[in-house]
């Protein structure tokens, strides 16, 4: 086997292992832990503070319970079926190219957080596409500070996976630039 090939099924691995546990986090939040009911019980006793999640953990993160009808930051909220399907698409369309890239793709760390996007984008898809909103858990603060909105595991992976490439574009972009003064340099003292 090659290594283009073994970097490839890397990457489709990582995208599978990310959309499983994504889902499988998903599925425990909403059924054996039942984070919607515990939320709703707050509304209803009125014992709800948006400043402390539905179920506190440790003092800086907990779960809270957040149906997210838009993309990231709340961006393009879908207010009707037309809309969730349009945000479906385009989400689709996203997770092909990355798709494409990735099988595309040469080198091992971008394969691996390729996969970490491609496994992400597909599990909140599914949310979407089954749900009519994509289930946000994680609740990272620290008193009422809240660094990031709620979240889930599919958004940690994507952002992960574009840091990681960003982070390798910016490496990768400098060792280019070295080689390159380096021959240049070596050239003129010839």
């Amino acid at each position: 086997m090659s290594l283009f090939t073994r970097n490839r099924l890397l990457g489709l691995g990582v995208a599978a292992l990310t959309f499983a546990a994504d889902q499988a986090v998903k599925w425990a939040v909403v059924h054996p832990i039942n984070l919607m009911g515990i939320h709703m019980r707050h509304l209803i006793s009125g014992q709800w503070d948006a400043a402390t999640p539905d179920l506190p953990i440790i003092p800086f993160f907990g779960l809270s319970w957040q149906e997210n009808y838009g993309v990231s930051l709340g961006l393009f909220t879908a207010g009707s079926d037309m809309q969730r399907w349009g945000l479906v698409g385009v989400t689709a369309l996203i997770a092909l190219f990355v798709a494409i890239w990735l099988f595309r793709e040469k080198r091992f760390a971008d394969t691996a957080a390729l996969g970490m996007i491609l496994g992400g984008a597909l599990g909140n898809i599914r949310d979407r596409a089954s749900l009519g909103f994509v289930v946000d858990y994680a609740d990272l603060h620290f008193g009422a500070l809240r660094p990031f909105l709620i979240f889930n595991l599919a958004d940690a992976a994507i952002t992960i996976g574009v840091l990681i490439i960003l982070a390798r574009s910016f490496l990768s972009g400098d060792k280019r630039a070295a080689g390159h003064q380096d021959r240049a340099h070596t050239a003129t003292e010839s």
